[in-house]
Formats: C-alpha cells, structure tokens, sequence
C-alpha cells in the first residue's frame, strides 16, 4: 500500500528522499578522519563500467519512483509560510495600495516602457534609434541587480555570488570569464558594493519591486543602442537619465491616466479583493491602508473595485504616506483632505474613520492609534519599502504580494520541471559520491556526469526565464530576493485574494525544513523510519 502524507497524497519513495542527502567527505580538522579510498567494484569490474552501472540503476530509480501524480502538489492559491503565526491573534490588517489591493495587468508595462523611452528622447534628447525598441516582457526579472559603473544587469544569490550565463550588458549575455574578471577573478560581490538596506547601494541597485520591470527593459534597451552604435556614454549619467524618465512617468501622473481610463483592463481581481476586505470587517477586524499613491487615484480605484462607501471598510486611510521615509522619519506631521482631496490645515490629534490623510509617519500612527506588535498584520509587495522596517523595528507581522509566484508553481506543477529537477539531485548525489573514483577512466565518467548536470540546470533555469531563470532561485541557491523574502515577510501569497481560502482564525506552520548538518539524518532515518539510501554501502566509509 502507498505511503501518504498528512495531505493524503502518495509520498515520495524513501529512496527518493534521500537523493539530495550530501554525505559529505570527512572534515580536515586535526584528529577528523579523511575519506577513505574508492571501494573496489564487485566482481572485478573496470570502474569506469561500475559507474556507468550505478548511473544507470538511478537512471531506473528516478524513472519508476516518480509517478505521474507526484506533479501538481503545489496549490498557486495557497499561502507559504516563513514564521508561524496565528491569524486568530491578528486584530488589524493593513495594505499597501498598488500591486497588494490593486492588481494591475501586464498591459501596463508597455505603457510605461513606451512613454519613459519617449521621454528620453524628447526631453533629454536621446537618439531617436532608441523608438525602435519595443518593450520585451520576456527578459527581465524582478529582484536583479545594476552596477552601474559596468552596465551589468545581473543575478546574485543569497550568498553574493553572481549566477553565472545571467550577466547582461545591454541585451547581450556577458561571458563568464568576463564577469568574473570584472569582480577581480571571482564572482562574488563584496559586502561594500552591494545594495544597502532598501536596495540602493552606491554603485549597485537591486530592482525590488513590479514597476521595476520595465524599468531594466529600458535601461538595457539604451545601453544595447548605445554600444551597438559605438556611442560614448557614461555609465552613471544614463543610468540616472533612464531612472528619471521612468520617475516621470509616475510623477506626471501618465501611469494613473492610464489606468483611471480603462480600469477593466488595467485592474485585476477587484471582486476578490472586496470579498477579503468585506470578510475581514465582518469578522471583526480593524483595517488600514497605507499608501503612496495619491487620494484621486486610490479613491477611483477603490470605487472600481469596491464601491462608492469603500472608506466604511477602513478605520484609517493614509495616502502619499512617502513610503519607506514613512516608517523611520518622525518629522512629518499628518495632513487631512477634504472630500475634494484638498489639504486642510487643522491639527491631527486623533485619526478618524471615512476620513483621508496624506503623509505622517509611523511614530505619530502607532500612538494615535495603539496597533502595536504582533496583533498588526500589513500586506505589501516591495520587501524593502513596505515590509522590512515594519517587521524589523517594529515587531508586526507581515504578509508579500509575490504575483509571480503563480507562474512560478504552474512550472514547477508540470511533469517537464518535476523529472528534470529530480533526475539533476540524483546525478548531483551520484558525482559527490562517486568522485573518490579518481583514475584516468572514471574521470571522464564524472566529467560526462558534470556536463549533463550543467545542461540540466540550463534546461530548469529556461523554463521560468532564458536569460535569468527563478526570482527565487539560482541553480542551486536562493536568490538574493529570496533571502529578503525570507528575512522580511511572515507570510508570501501570489495574490491577496489567496486569504479567502483560510479560515480567518486560520494558523499557518511553515515546514521544518533541514540545515545540510541535518539532511541525511533527517531524510534517512526520520522520514523513512529505515537506512534504505541508494547504495548505502558505498557511502557508510564517509558518513
């Protein structure tokens, strides 16, 4: 009869489970024993054969242990877990405004892409052969980094190592041994140029929020043209030059134009976002919205998604709040709106609800309001801006908007993703164990092993993205982005309308996963209750 998990799905075979159980050569501590030598293949085997034999019986293993319904165990609907938290001891839940209760379409970024390329052009005077490119929705990620100074638009992982084939200048891919010349001869990035706290470093940017995307279109787009056409530029001029015109797009209010006229194209999943807010508040809980935005546009949004009264949902509604200065600068004082969206000039001694107020800061919220602490949950979707200072400094619990993570588990759901990765955590376990195997014949075996490794990784990495794969991963490691991810957010959801899913007393337990000191413990013996690791024997000299 087929093991099930706690879900009721059929679990992974116990040898499955073992695949990515490193067992780790012995430590060169003085007094740590060494690995002992290859074991001699059974029957007087050339070892070259003996391996091939061994690749093949995992070939089998992999094949006949992974089923069909072993694909599609990821619900994009669900909510993930960093930190366990208890949505029954959550009394208040605040939202940031775009991307978190707005939704907006991809259609957007063209728009954006187009009108900041043409600004370029007609006000700083770029050359008109930048009109002739058009936005790719295809190239970029979100979470990448831009040095500046080199025009490298590239992707770091959560230990400051460049991914190697996911450096580009302008639209071209950089070769390895490029960037790691440019970094001094390694592709690890020092603490000192890597982007501060908010993603602003002083010659490295990280491009953290959805906005962004068009944004390292345009950047590349211009740099392309400009080297293409062997034009003298300097790095930081048209980086800054780019930077603006997509601020104006933003300031000039083109972007709310846009949207305010066809919001049915622009605006996603409204009815589900009134039925979030609409649910909360008749359970009981205070709301908030915490905004940048400005009144006219989040009031038309609003109207749109939730109705004519949908300040009646909300205790507070603070808008062009200045987010992340918001948060950490107590200067500012509240100013209320009128009904117009005019300011007024009247002292704020307590914040009212059905009422508008724009800036403020968090000191002068938290004590006319008392939403302290854990009690306080707010949702956003720009780790830095809207989540870190909140959860850092502040203890509240946070929720990320991460749209892309739909896509993201539609891939990993499909069968194509399911047996490559599968099959490349075998091989990877087959090369750390085979690897004391060292004459002139086995090397080539391994040497084959490592080449078909790479070129799975390449296979897995096109499938969310040809030029630079996963937001959430490298080839092995967590992104950068997932390293913020992890650090400042709670909870991580596609959309905020994946709350209707959750009771609203609903506890969330994020899965103990294993430190690699753990892993063959852990997957070995805990999960299977039995020692039945692929050719254990093999491995039982360096455990």
């Amino acid at each position: 009869m087929p093991r099930r998990d706690h879900g009721g799905r059929e679990a992974p075979h116990p040898a499955l489970l073992a695949l990515a159980a490193p067992p780790g050569p012995g430590s060169h501590c003085p007094g740590a024993p060494r690995s002992a030598p290859a074991p001699a293949p059974a029957g007087g085997a050339e070892p070259s054969a003996h391996l091939w034999a061994r690749y093949q019986d995992m070939r089998k293993l992999v094949h006949d242990l992974l089923p069909p319904e072993v694909c599609s165990l990821l619900n994009p609907a669900a909510i993930y877990a960093n930190n366990e938290i208890s949505l029954r001891d959550v009394e208040v839940y605040g939202f940031d405004y775009d991307y978190t209760l707005a939704q907006y379409a991809d259609a957007l970024h063209p728009e954006i892409f187009n009108a900041a390329r043409d600004i370029l052009i007609e006000h700083y005077k770029y050359p008109e052969g930048i009109r002739k490119y058009d936005y790719n929705p295809s190239f970029a990620i979100r979470g990448l980094h831009y040095d500046i100074q080199k025009s490298l638009l590239m992707k770091i992982d959560a230990f400051h190592y460049v991914q190697l084939g996911t450096a580009y200048r302008g639209l071209q891919p950089v070769p390895d041994e490029e960037v790691i010349d440019l970094y001094g001869g390694t592709q690890h990035i020092p603490l000192y140029q890597m982007s501060g706290f908010y993603g602003k470093g002083p010659s490295i940017k990280q491009f953290m929020d959805i906005f962004s995307l068009p944004e390292m279109a345009l950047l590349s787009c211009v740099v392309d043209h400009f080297l293409g056409h062997g034009l003298e530029f300097d790095q930081a001029h048209l980086y800054k030059d780019v930077t603006d015109a997509i601020r104006d797009v933003h300031v000039k209010g083109l972007m709310y134009q846009w949207i305010e006229r066809d919001m049915e194209k622009y605006i996603l999943r409204g009815d589900e976002t009134f039925a979030v807010l609409s649910r909360l508040v008749s359970h009981g809980k205070q709301l908030f919205l915490i905004t940048n935005s400005p009144f006219s546009f989040v009031d038309k949004g609003m109207r749109h998604m939730v109705g004519p009264d949908w300040r009646q949902l909300f205790d507070v509604v603070i808008v062009q709040a200045d987010k992340p200065s918001f948060f950490t600068d107590r200067r500012k004082p509240f100013r209320k709106l009128d009904e117009k969206g005019v300011l007024q000039w009247d002292r704020i001694t307590r914040l009212e609800k059905g009422k508008i107020y724009r800036q403020g800061n968090l000191f002068d919220f938290l004590r006319l309001t008392e939403w302290r602490g854990p009690r306080v949950l707010y949702f956003g979707d720009h780790l830095y801006s809207d989540l870190a200072d909140l959860m850092l400094r502040h203890g509240w619990r946070t929720g990320a908007i991460i749209p892309e993570l739909e896509r993201e588990i539609r891939i990993i759901n499909t069968e194509q993703y399911m047996h490559s990765l599968t099959w490349q955590q075998a091989l990877t376990g087959l090369l750390e164990r085979m690897q004391t195997y060292q004459d002139a014949e086995s090397r080539q075996v391994l040497a084959a092993w490592m080449k078909e490794r790479q070129e799975l990784r390449c296979i897995t990495k096109a499938l969310f993205n040809a030029q630079f794969g996963s937001i959430f991963r490298t080839f092995h490691n967590p992104t950068y982005f997932s390293r913020r991810l992890v650090r400042f957010s709670d909870l991580y959801m596609a959309s905020l309308s994946c709350l209707l899913n959750y009771r609203v007393d609903f506890t969330f337990y994020p899965r103990r996963t294993p430190l690699q000191h753990e892993a063959p413990l852990w997957m070995d013996q805990l999960c299977t209750g039995c020692m039945k690791t692929p050719f254990l024997g093999d491995m039982a000299h360096i455990r």
